[in-house]
């Protein structure tokens, strides 16, 4: 990885550059920004999540400077052209647990020359870093918006008995994973199978090629696959949480690239795909095959190791007070894949919630299957944000 330039600027839309910046916490962030050239512009920080990397947000970010904003996505830590990180297998996790995660986009931040920005954008695992931000630094994140992922708040100090076991452990609850291989249909999550060592191999030798497997992985999570009609679960048991898509709860037997790969789009299908078509694909593609999947698979070996909750339970009973809004596709499973946690967010863990958007025609990729409605809801929500918190 030493040695790597930015990402080009032929791949990159007009007015939008790639430049590293130290971080300060370890890092030599790539980042593409926008808008940096209009004085002093109120900043919007857009955090990716997995498999994707800071040009995912490439729709979205040209648009957003031309509102009037200054728009920073950094690849993260163990992504794309990013260094200053490892993701042996064996490494010391505690790097990727998330208040260091925190401290890299506070870091940024600094390094940005701000002491505060008017808002912190996540999709995907970026909403969870987000809203980390936001409960912890209220003062530098002014403002969050969430994407595909709800953030219900911080576990409690003390389990409530009344949730269950499931409920109290989530995704660290290892008898889950008991309980779903053990199902008729034998099943695992898939949040547990990427904590595996083989899953980064299985991802990056795949038969099908790293390109036709993100190709089919990016298609069956999006609002083109049909067969994405999400509702909620009614608690977090085995046969319910079997209800998922198998790109959350897989086979018990089948690693991810075989999962999707039935479901991998047509020649025709892929043709017309305007939001990820496959010069945009094959960015990702290229950077996938230089760098691995281990970076951002480490992420998960934190949320399944425990390492997440234990990180957010020192801020146990705290809210998040500052102005927010959620975002995501009508068509994503993402919002309920975690029982309950869509409705905590809007009743107890976001005290200023602005609104909750369900775009139709779009399903996980919300930012890039429907950009344009993404950017509307940003500057609505942006401009209605007092001055002060910008």
């Amino acid at each position: 990885m030493n040695g790597i330039g930015p990402l080009a600027a032929e791949v990159l839309p007009s007015g939008v550059r790639a430049r590293f910046i130290d971080n300060g916490n370890g890092l030599s962030m790539h980042v593409l920004e926008a808008g940096f050239d209009g004085g002093d512009r109120p900043m919007a920080l857009l955090l990716h999540g997995f498999p994707e990397l800071a040009y995912s947000w490439r729709l979205v970010i040209p648009q957003l400077a031309a509102a009037g904003y200054h728009v920073v996505a950094p690849d993260q830590r163990g992504y794309g052209r990013t260094t200053g990180w490892s993701a042996d297998y064996d490494d010391d996790l505690s790097p990727f647990f998330i208040l260091n995660l925190v401290r890299d986009i506070t870091r940024l931040v600094a390094a940005l020359g701000r002491d505060s920005v008017a808002a912190v954008v996540g999709h995907d695992y970026g909403s969870p870093v987000a809203a980390a931000c936001a409960l912890v630094r209220p003062d530098v994140f002014r403002s969050v918006v969430l994407m595909s992922a709800p953030f219900g708040g911080p576990p409690p100090l003390r389990r409530d008995p009344s949730a269950g076991a499931g409920m109290a452990a989530g995704l660290s609850n290892a008898a889950m994973m008991d309980d779903l291989a053990a199902l008729a249909r034998p099943r695992k999550h898939y949040q547990w199978y990427y904590s595996t060592r083989p899953a980064d191999r299985d991802m990056l030798d795949c038969p099908q090629g790293i390109h036709a497997f993100l190709r089919a992985y990016y298609h069956m999570k999006s609002a083109d696959w049909p067969a994405n009609r999400p509702h909620p679960l009614a608690a977090w048991t085995a046969p319910e949480m079997a209800k998922l898509p198998t790109y959350y709860v897989m086979d018990l037997a089948q690693d991810m690239p075989a999962t999707v790969a039935p479901e991998m789009p047509s020649a025709d299908a892929v043709a017309v795909c305007r939001w990820l078509p496959d010069d945009a694909l094959a960015v990702y593609a290229a950077e996938y095959a230089r760098t691995g999947f281990q970076g951002g698979l480490q992420w998960y070996r934190v949320v399944t190791g425990g390492h997440l909750a234990r990180d957010l339970k020192t801020f146990a009973g705290r809210t998040i007070d500052i102005p927010s809004a959620f975002i995501a596709g009508s068509s994503d499973w993402g919002i309920h894949q975690k029982p309950g946690e869509f409705e905590a967010m809007q009743n107890r863990a976001l005290t200023d919630l602005r609104g909750v958007h369900l775009l139709d025609g779009a399903g996980h990729w919300v930012q890039q299957e429907q950009a344009d409605a993404v950017v509307g809801l940003l500057v609505d929500f942006l401009r209605k944000v007092p001055t002060s918190a910008r």
